[in-house]
């Protein structure tokens, strides 16, 4: 699921692009629940110790001071007096005090941590001396909701202003009962983590906010204004070798720096793989990242989209780092065939074709784009290319000989294809069966209980402040 996924209405040749996953086990194993709060009391102890040495501190008439105090206090006695769960004790004080932001992903509560671990995460997050005052949080009015750019499965993209800087984002709504339903915290909570740590490199999408009403999870993301890479290729079938060769570099200099950061990536697809204003790559949607996974380390949850799986993870075989190179080589040979490697209509031949069938290359593609291709798509990981080194193999293969790397992630290679725009709110590349969806006339609250996801508001004040 990206920005724009499987079009509704849509009457293209591929009706295909179907995410799947095996349940909770694809979706970090459990879900948040409200649960009786332990240790209460050397917590209390640890916001009393923060409390006394800020008493300590020079006194001062400054309102930021006497908040944070409150702050502290209010939390306190909140637990002292209340002692509920973690979640609901979250949501109490997400509503009284939403001024307050830690912006650092590791205070994010994972929902398979034990409730004694949420505690210490939260205690960490007001004793660290990486705590700050934030500005006030970012909240759905802030924004003027345009058009539909997306749809998923339980979420819409949005184009939409910012009112305080009059730029334009990208709003990934998702509706929380719809992800209780799915059970799909474990995708969500995935995504926003991977977001805020992804973010200084040029070929991955940024988050600049993040925030939930009652009803409502948003990610307020760049705006991609070139629209989907399937969106292109399906205009004009292939594209020549020289196009998808940029693109390929693109995309595998972002997936290699996922994998620096031991991330697996795992959903490379067309639909993810937008076009900013100038041509370049825009990798989004990490709903299906695995994080952790260090050197050759190894994962087994099912989950992808079937015409892009490789071969172990369609057996249920372990797989580790390896899935994003084979993701790679199926969509370059889309890029370049048309299609995706060993595709056919009845899913269950093509998934067969994937296990067991050589593959089969047709001329119009150069030897060493061939060659790629092969390296990339073969069926034992251990032999694939990137298998041993990772992104320093595929900068060496010889279909990547004219390509300056430096200059790539500098953006100072002219892409071979620049969007026509006429401004930073151009929908001109958005496929029109989103676009005439009709705009939610509100994101307010809806009647039946909210459910707070901890952590989840972010400000990302480095590239979110300028104004245009």
């Amino acid at each position: 699921m990206g920005w724009y996924p499987s079009v509704p209405g849509s009457n293209t040749t591929l009706t295909r692009k179907i995410t799947v996953s095996s349940g909770a086990a694809a979706l970090n194993q459990s879900r948040p629940v409200q649960r009786e709060l332990p240790r209460a009391r050397e917590f209390i102890q640890s916001l009393h110790a923060l409390q006394l040495n800020l008493s300590m501190v020079k006194k001062s008439r400054s309102p930021t001071s006497a908040k944070m105090k409150g702050i502290i206090s209010y939390f306190a006695a909140l637990i002292r007096e209340r002692k509920h769960g973690s979640s609901d004790l979250l949501q109490k004080l997400g509503t009284r005090i939403p001024v307050y932001q830690h912006t650092h992903s590791e205070c994010f509560l994972r929902p398979e941590a034990s409730l004694s671990d949420e505690s210490a995460a939260a205690a960490q997050c007001f004793t660290s001396t990486a705590w700050k005052l934030q500005r006030p949080q970012v909240s759905a009015a802030d924004f003027e909701y345009l058009k539909v750019i997306g749809t998923g499965s339980f979420s819409k993209v949005l184009l939409a202003k910012y009112k305080e800087n009059s730029r334009y984002y990208a709003v990934k709504v998702l509706q929380k009962h719809i992800i209780l339903k799915k059970e799909a915290e474990g995708n969500i909570i995935c995504e926003r983590n991977v977001l805020v740590k992804t973010l200084n490199h040029p070929f991955l999408v940024r988050l600049h906010f993040s925030f939930q009403t009652k009803e409502r999870l948003c990610l307020v993301l760049d705006y991609a204004s070139g629209g989907e890479l399937f969106y292109h290729l399906q205009k004009v079938r292939v594209f020549r070798e020289p196009r998808a060769r940029f693109y390929a570099a693109e995309m595998a200099s972002a997936l290699g720096y996922l994998h620096s950061l031991h991330i697996i990536y795992r959903d490379l697809k067309p639909e993810n793989i937008l076009l900013d204003s100038e041509g370049h790559v825009v990798l989004t949607d990490f709903g299906l990242c695995k994080e952790d996974i260090v050197g050759r380390a190894t994962t087994k949850t099912f989950c992808g989209t079937p015409e892009y799986l490789a071969p172990e993870v369609l057996q249920q075989q372990e797989y580790d780092r390896t899935v994003d190179w084979w993701g790679l080589g199926a969509v370059l040979h889309e890029m370049l065939y048309g299609l995706p490697p060993f595709y056919s209509a009845d899913r269950i031949k093509m998934l067969g074709n994937i296990i067991y069938q050589p593959l089969v290359l047709k001329a119009g593609v150069s030897k060493a784009g061939r060659d790629f291709l092969k390296s990339l798509l073969n069926k034992d990981r251990s032999k694939r290319l990137g298998a041993k080194h990772d992104m320093d193999e595929l900068k060496r293969h010889s279909f990547f000989s004219s390509v300056q790397w430096d200059d790539l992630v500098a953006k100072k290679i002219p892409p071979p294809f620049i969007p026509l725009l006429s401004g930073p709110d151009d929908l001109t590349n958005i496929n029109p069966a989103f676009t005439r969806l009709p705009v939610p006339e509100s994101l307010g609250v809806c009647e039946e209980a909210g459910v707070t996801f901890p952590g989840f508001s972010y400000v990302n004040e480095n590239i979110s402040l300028m104004s245009t």
